[in-house]
């Protein structure tokens, strides 16, 4: 099993799900991806297009044998999980796909606007809907970056919050960065913040946070600038990026970015997988650290369903 991280995370995101899979008898592996922890971070903005990235990924996987795996991804990291199987399926024996659908058309703006939910968003108010932030980044790159790295450990924590069933159906915070001037407004740092034990073990939180001293926000946030390359990539998948393995989608129920729930964000996934199943989790975005247990019970039931 082949557990890909998203921002701002590292593999140890996946400690509670690696823990339990192993003690069923799988080999689980959890890199830390391009621009993460102690994996290569180059300067190009370029290098960190998806394309680059699955080619990581494959290399890994030879490497490790290039048996057919389960691919299990989280954010970014279910992007990548999902364009690698598009690309290379020889590599899958099923995909399990957490917290962000499959978008066979690439996860980016061009795709992601329009199906933004307009009885949340208006277009007057929220142009880009709940992915404002996302445009933030293709405008003021450099302000972005330097928010977040100004308290490194205090944007870390403030990002890591759990799910609040009272948000269903409001705007998310993340639709206003660019009308506060940066996800922190005026202050352009993170509010003083301790992190949630019941998310992250202070020990992994430590690790974390010293990842990110060392090499900063500006590669992770470096994923979001390669629109025109993603899509341009996505395009090239054979059978227009169908995919044919069994996929698994995990839905935080609270989560106001990514939830398919009541909206159209999930039907390109739902065009695009022949074998698609789709379950619900009482957390927002941050699944495998919200739920832990409930996301290796989900996982572990549907490979049993599907013979994996």
């Amino acid at each position: 099993m082949m557990f890909l991280h998203g921002w701002p995370e590292l593999s140890l995101i996946w400690r509670a799900q690696m823990e339990a899979f192993a003690a069923d008898g799988w080999h689980c592996i959890a890199p830390d991806m391009r621009g993460y922890g102690r994996s290569s971070a180059p300067a190009a903005i370029s290098a960190y297009a998806n394309e680059h990235v699955v080619t990581d990924m494959a290399e890994l996987h030879d490497h490790l044998g290039g048996q057919p795996a389960i691919w299990v991804g989280h954010d970014w990291g279910s992007v990548i999980a999902g364009a690698l199987v598009a690309h290379q399926p020889g590599r899958s024996r099923g995909v399990v796909l957490v917290s962000v659908p499959y978008f066979p058309d690439a996860n980016a703006l061009p795709t992601l606007v329009p199906l933004v939910d307009r009885a949340i968003y208006s277009v007057e108010r929220y142009p880009d809907g709940q992915w404002d932030y996302y445009r933030y980044y293709t405008t003021h790159f450099q302000a972005a970056v330097a928010d977040l790295d100004a308290d490194k450990a205090a944007s870390l924590a403030s990002i890591y919050r759990r799910g609040d069933p009272a948000a269903i159906g409001q705007p998310s915070p993340n639709a206003s960065v660019t009308r506060r001037g940066g996800r922190f407004g005026a202050a352009h740092r993170a509010p003083p913040t301790e992190p949630d034990p019941a998310l992250w073990p202070a020990a992994d939180f430590d690790a974390l946070a010293r990842a990110f001293d060392q090499n900063g926000f500006r590669a992770p946030c470096a994923w979001y600038l390669n629109d025109d390359a993603n899509i341009a990539y996505a395009r090239t998948a054979p059978n227009g990026g169908r995919i044919t393995q069994p996929v698994l989608f995990v839905n935080g129920d609270y989560d106001q970015i990514n939830s398919i729930s009541g909206n159209r964000l999930g039907d390109p996934m739902r065009a695009a997988c022949a074998d698609l199943s789709v379950t619900c989790l009482p957390g927002a975005h941050w699944l495998p650290l919200e739920c832990k247990a409930e996301l290796v019970e989900i996982i572990r039931s549907w490979l049993h369903d599907k013979a994996l």
